[in-house]
């Protein structure tokens, strides 16, 4: 079954995955899905001609010629704006008259209601919440679909997405929670922080970084590729009256895991303000 008409297509353009946006999620995900082998048509619609040039160069994308060629193009729209454009880039959707069918957002924080309201009632709404780290087939995106989603929509959402990594289905009331969580920006502020620290206490810069980047990143890749629990793991290095365990002691007891849940309460605020934009 065609999921939406073909007219008004030029002689020789067929269906595409369609971003409106062209900024770094949209860079990201491109360039994850030429990673993957993924040879199909990504179109996409920006008026910025810098971000278009470097998209063109690094994901061999298609510039849109409009918004309203773009979105007849559509076999799936990825909303891939700012949450505080995600109203109007809706709205100059809805003026041209173009006719979306499955619509994926990726404004964090938009709600599903929203969307809804804002283009009608033709689209189908999912939203999802791919990591940056998706550019190199290692992220991990989140999704959740609206009731009038169909299972061969959903289906294709989430394989569309498999190709850059793993995929979650979520409530939609998790996913402020998560888009605090599972940006990569906590690992590359805890790695130049305790850089920082190491640097302070007589390594150079490069070699702190070596150490910091051992302990966040292959520490954390046993601890996935092993099966072990994490209590065990932080009992068995933190061993009484070494020096690990000296050091997390004076962590915890400094208010690290304050200050972490601290910042998750910042996210999800944050979050949640765009939704009531």
């Amino acid at each position: 079954m065609v999921e939406g008409p073909r007219t008004n297509l030029r002689e020789g353009e067929s269906k595409a995955i369609v971003f409106l946006g062209g900024g770094r999620i949209t860079s990201a995900l491109a360039a994850g899905l030429r990673l993957a082998g993924d040879a199909r048509e990504i179109v996409v619609y920006d008026r910025n001609p810098e971000k278009m040039r470097a998209l063109r160069r690094e994901a061999r994308v298609q510039m849109a010629r409009d918004l309203k060629s773009a979105v007849q193009r559509a076999e799936m729209l990825i909303v891939a704006v700012r949450p505080a454009s995600v109203k109007a880039m809706l709205g100059e959707v809805l003026a041209c008259g173009a006719a979306p069918r499955l619509c994926v957002s990726l404004a964090a924080g938009v709600p599903l209601r929203n969307l809804r309201a804002w283009l009608g009632s033709g689209a189908r709404w999912a939203r999802a919440m791919p990591s940056p780290v998706c550019r190199i087939g290692r992220g991990l995106t989140p999704v959740c679909f609206d009731d009038s989603v169909r299972k061969r929509e959903r289906d294709r959402v989430r394989r569309f997405f498999g190709r850059v990594g793993v995929v979650i289905d979520l409530r939609e009331s998790q996913f402020d929670a998560i888009t605090a969580a599972h940006s990569p920006t906590h690992g590359y502020h805890a790695l130049a922080t305790l850089a920082k620290a190491v640097q302070h206490a007589g390594l150079d810069r490069k070699t702190a970084l070596l150490a910091a980047a051992h302990a966040l990143c292959d520490g954390i890749g046993y601890w996935r590729e092993s099966g072990e629990s994490l209590d065990d793991l932080l009992r068995e290095a933190a061993t009484p009256g070494g020096i690990a365990a000296a050091t997390m002691s004076a962590m915890d007891m400094a208010g690290y895991a304050r200050v972490v849940e601290r910042g998750i309460r910042a996210g999800v605020k944050r979050a949640r303000l765009n939704g009531k934009r």
